[in-house]
């Protein structure tokens, strides 16, 4: 075997291409079978890389939980969070048209890589994934049992929507509404968690004015509209 060439150069070369690129090449070739296959290729890609994030994530939450208390972790996701969130918001309030606001949060909703499902009524956008493709197939996978053990969050607070023994993941979803209300006065966005995290979705409520979101979304984070 040794000195025998296992790829060829033109192999190598597409084994390095963006897969992206690749199913361009095929589409444009009209090759449609080879496009449906690396699409599917391409999304198994992106999952793995989506979920390794995650759970590195998730398990950096814990060490710092675990090892710290609430307080550094409230301050971690502060710190963190705020890092993402303070350009969102920014990019949002320059986006006046409800309607591309909505598009905005389905774009990134869709990130996730799984299913969302969408309803409107009269003063907000209702986004539900289906399933939850971070914080609730965490909880379906198993995660926060052994061999993983993430955290869970034992006591009801403000980064639990005062629930108790939050998975430790879903405990950065308040800052999604403590940062914007610290800086502008209002939500980016409300997460309405599920009674059964894990095993139904939870909603995302996105208000048509950013004005008009109810006092109670403020208090259960301890902010006043």
């Amino acid at each position: 075997m040794s000195g025998e060439r296992i790829f060829t150069d033109q192999e190598l070369k597409e084994m390095g291409m963006r897969t992206v690129d690749t199913v361009i090449s095929a589409i444009d070739a009209g090759d449609y079978e080879k496009a449906k296959k690396l699409s599917r290729r391409m999304y198994k890609e992106f999952e793995s890389m989506h979920d390794l994030y995650r759970d590195w994530t998730t398990s950096l939450m814990s060490f710092i939980y675990k090892r710290y208390g609430d307080e550094a972790l409230y301050e971690s996701l502060s710190e963190s969070c705020g890092s993402w969130i303070s350009p969102l918001l920014e990019l949002y309030e320059q986006t006046p048209d409800p309607k591309r606001r909505a598009k905005m949060l389905a774009a990134g909703l869709r990130g996730h890589l799984q299913p969302v499902e969408i309803e409107e009524d009269d003063e907000k956008f209702i986004f539900r994934m289906t399933p939850c493709g971070s914080g609730g197939r965490l909880i379906r996978e198993g995660c926060y049992e052994p061999p993983k053990n993430f955290a869970r969050v034992k006591n009801a607070q403000a980064m639990t929507y005062g629930i108790d023994d939050l998975p430790i993941y879903c405990s950065h979803c308040p800052f999604q509404e403590i940062i914007p209300v610290e800086l502008k006065g209002y939500p980016l966005f409300v997460t309405i968690p599920s009674g059964k995290l894990g095993e139904e979705p939870c909603d995302v409520y996105l208000y048509k004015d950013m004005n008009g979101v109810p006092e109670e979304y403020f208090s259960r984070v301890g902010k006043t509209k």
